[in-house]
């Protein structure tokens, strides 16, 4: 059973995986460095910040305290000298700041339990005013007094900014130049399967002498090698099976005019016989025809195998063409409707085959399809403008059911239905024969139910035509 996960899996592409793998994996790289990078500079230039800050605080705490003690009088006149952007002092129970913004309420307990009560230096990170900032406190032993700086850390943080910026531009460009490298690795890992694939498709089409160029690749080489010598394997079969069907079908030839001579000899003298021997002669008669079709198909079929079929093309108008088709077949006066459209439609074809197509048709719905057969000639409603033509055999047998109905084009292929069938006419040739002869002429043929509803099957050749 195929779960949904495998469905995914199997339904992306080597192409794509390829260029995922490469994709996604500069991604991940690049953002692993990105994030050390980050993380390094980060560290160095705030810790740098951060120790310059703390250096500085120390330098204006021995200050203020050798001032406080020549001046305790005065503390915002020594505050004022001092000459630092944010000072903040705590001497004799007063605050006193350098500036209002940066005052006594704007320091966390913690840092003033820290500072005041358990008399340590302290540090810690704070948002005034949407600034970011590191407050450093200082106890003044001497003067028994504490001492506050502010110290901006907004130059790093724009500093920080602008190196992940240009990290996340790096990582873009590193990814992109990851995709462009997958899909370059992707094309030339899958160019030897797209010479596969395409020496595989004209194989099927019947070019049995394709192969694959030889490569100095170790790994390739196998494949290519292993290709090689499966085509050439296939090819001596297939050629030698086309030699046995045609080797058997011009040896048949000669027993059977000899055959059907004698009995033509008989024939003309059949009055003569009693009744029994006239009934046994008219079986022999239709089983030496029937003999002589098989041959006659079997070398058909022999030069379609052996590639030397040749097309002598006419242009045909498709009306009249089937018109006068039906009329050559074995059921001459069966009814042919073609549309008004399909009337000024002109398909380009060898005569001969095409006809031997409609008649093999007819001969099938005749012997297998009730013995009543009606035949269309017309454009499909979708085809704006016509650039095909239907032409359509149907029946009124008891159909095909729809697992045979590719087998029924097979050679030799009779369905399940063979068994019920009132009729023993037909070798599993006819029905093959059609299906090589369209392909022949770029078209194609299927069988459906009938497009009425009824009992039957609806045989459907579909050929390139153009109006004229």
């Amino acid at each position: 059973m195929t779960t949904p996960r495998s469905r995914f899996r199997f339904g992306i592409g080597l192409r794509t995986r390829i260029l995922l793998t490469f994709g996604l994996g500069s991604l991940a790289l690049s953002a692993f460095l990105a994030f050390t990078t980050y993380n390094f500079t980060r560290s160095n230039v705030v810790d740098d910040r951060e120790a310059s800050a703390i250096d500085r605080a120390y330098d204006g705490a021995v200050r203020i305290s050798g001032d406080l003690r020549s001046n305790p009088a005065n503390v915002q006149s020594v505050v004022d000298r001092l000459g630092v952007d944010r000072p903040l002092v705590h001497f004799r129970g007063t605050w006193t700041a350098g500036d209002a913004r940066f005052s006594s309420a704007e320091v966390p307990a913690n840092l003033l339990t820290a500072v005041l009560d358990d008399r340590r230096p302290s540090t810690m990170r704070l948002d005034v005013g949407g600034e970011l900032v590191l407050a450093v406190g200082i106890p003044l032993e001497e003067v028994d007094g504490s001492y506050f700086e502010f110290a901006s850390l907004e130059e790093a943080q724009s500093t920080l900014r602008s190196v992940g910026l240009a990290l996340i531009f790096a990582a873009g460009i590193t990814t992109l130049l990851g995709v462009v490298l997958g899909a370059i690795s992707a094309s030339r890992s899958v160019r030897p399967l797209t010479a596969a694939s395409q020496a595989a498709r004209a194989l099927a089409s019947g070019r049995l002498d394709t192969r694959l160029e030889a490569t100095d690749d170790p790994d390739l080489s196998v494949l290519t090698q292993s290709f090689n010598d499966m085509a050439a394997a296939l090819q001596t079969r297939v050629e030698r099976d086309a030699r046995f069907t045609s080797d058997v079908s011009h040896e048949l030839r000669s027993p059977l005019m000899t055959l059907s001579a004698s009995v033509e000899v008989m024939k003309a003298r059949r009055d003569e016989m009693p009744e029994r021997a006239q009934a046994a002669l008219d079986l022999l008669v239709a089983d030496v025809a029937r003999f002589q079709g098989m041959v006659e198909d079997l070398l058909e079929i022999s030069r379609f195998d052996a590639g030397v079929v040749r097309l002598n093309v006419d242009e045909l108008l498709v009306g009249e063409f089937v018109r006068q088709a039906v009329a050559a077949s074995s059921l001459p006066r069966c009814p042919v409707l073609v549309s008004a459209q399909a009337e000024n439609m002109m398909i380009r074809g060898d005569k001969r085959r095409l006809a031997r197509v409609i008649a093999n048709l007819i001969d099938n719905g005749r012997i297998h399809g009730g013995g009543e057969v009606e035949i269309s000639v017309f454009v499909p409603d979708d085809e704006m403008p016509a650039s095909t033509v239907w032409i359509t055999v149907e029946d009124h047998g008891s159909g095909v059911p729809v697992e045979e109905r590719d087998l029924v084009f097979e050679r030799f292929a009779r369905g399940g239905v063979a068994g019920r069938r009132s009729s023993s006419e037909g070798a599993g040739l006819g029905l093959a024969l059609v299906d090589e002869h369209v392909k022949l002429h770029r078209g194609r043929v299927w069988v459906e139910d009938r497009h009425d509803g009824t009992e039957g099957s609806c045989f459907i050749i579909e050929l390139p035509a153009e109006a004229v």
